[in-house]
């Protein structure tokens, strides 16, 4: 059977885990805290003195023939309860007891983080994001509060790619300037049309794409930016208490991700730099080449909140750093059809004013 590393309590023997709001670990039994610097020396000593453990085949049901080849079976050493995780958790929990597990391995070598940003925002932080976040919604249905149901909330730190780049481009966009005016006899309008052409070098610094297939990008995409500036090293005592995963996505899969965020943002730049004069600008050609490529691997904090409502599934996430909170929501049919109705009824009473002032 493959190995976990848990982190004992030196004082009472209890699980210990990565206290958010402290910033430490913290022992949930005696209250003792400690440094992560501490955590990573007795870490390294344990290391040292650990052995292969014996194993053997256990009599009764068994695995049928590829039932279990991305499953992985680890010994619980608080409770000997067997822990069932697929090939890519990196840390989760004991079924049995609730402590925290690390699986040794998955994070080392070639596969260990570059750095890792610690979270900073608790389960009852995640708890009242989602209050928040049902708050002000008018197309809301209204018994969605009271009778929907938090299934899961879970801490993840999920493997990212970070890609550093600098960028040649050449742009060119279509403009109009469009003018109108009036006399006693007719309405005129005038439409002239530019092309503006932009071209320069412009640097990016950790572009993140994550590296899990069970995340959907555009909703890791939606909770960012993560702060870089509270990066730190990497150690396996900040993911005690949390779920990771190590990444499952390669990162030449990720690359062309990457390059297409990059390739939007150098556009969405030196569209910037067009003046606000024109009525209209829109892309006609872009010419993005890359060069100076880097790449770092981290583990980024979010946690996930899953619902059900009338039998429906709904995911919300939050930055576990920053807190910024996303998630969809179901929308009252009977609201939107008076929003709907209430919203054309004022456009129609506008055209009417607008065509009164001409006539």
């Amino acid at each position: 059977m493959a190995t976990l590393l848990e982190y004992k309590c030196p004082c009472c023997g209890g699980a210990i885990e990565f206290d958010s709001t402290l910033q430490k670990m913290k022992c949930p039994y005696c209250d003792t805290e400690f440094e992560i610097e501490t955590l990573k020396n007795l870490d390294e000593a344990e290391s040292s003195q650990r052995s292969e453990d014996m194993s053997w085949d256990a009599e009764g049901t068994q695995w049928q023939e590829g039932e279990a080849d991305a499953m992985c079976v680890y010994v619980c050493k608080s409770c000997g309860g067997e822990v069932l995780a697929d090939e890519n958790t990196a840390a989760t929990s004991c079924p049995f007891c609730g402590n925290p597990v690390i699986m040794q391995g998955k994070l080392s070598g070639d596969l260990k983080p570059d750095v890792i940003i610690p979270f900073k925002l608790d389960k009852k932080a995640a708890k009242a994001a989602l209050s928040k976040h049902l708050e002000g919604k008018r197309l809301l249905p209204k018994v969605f509060r009271s009778e929907n149901h938090i299934d899961e909330i879970k801490g993840v730190y999920v493997p990212f790619w970070l890609f550093d780049t600098d960028v040649d481009a050449q742009i060119s966009f279509k403009a109009t300037k469009v003018r109108t005016w009036s006399d006693s006899d007719y309405d005129y309008t005038e439409t002239r049309h530019y092309r503006i052409f932009r071209a320069g070098e412009i640097g990016f610094e950790r572009v993140p794409v994550d590296g899990s297939k069970k995340m959907e990008d555009e909703l890791m995409e939606s909770i960012e930016p993560f702060r870089f500036e509270d990066a730190t090293e990497f150690e396996t005592a900040y993911l005690s208490g949390y779920l990771a995963d190590k990444y499952d996505v390669p990162m030449l899969e990720c690359i062309g991700r990457a390059n297409e965020r990059v390739k939007k943002s150098t556009e969405d730049a030196f569209r910037g730099t067009v003046s606000s004069a024109y009525t209209s600008v829109d892309l006609e050609n872009s010419s993005v080449q890359f060069k100076n490529g880097k790449v770092r691997y981290a583990l980024y904090p979010v946690w996930l909140l899953n619902t059900t409502w009338k039998g429906e599934k709904y995911t919300f996430a939050m930055n576990g750093q920053t807190g910024k909170f996303v998630g969809n929501l179901p929308v009252d049919k009977g609201a939107f059809a008076k929003w709907y109705a209430l919203c054309a009824a004022i456009a129609s009473v506008v055209v009417c004013g607008i065509t009164f002032l001409v006539t």
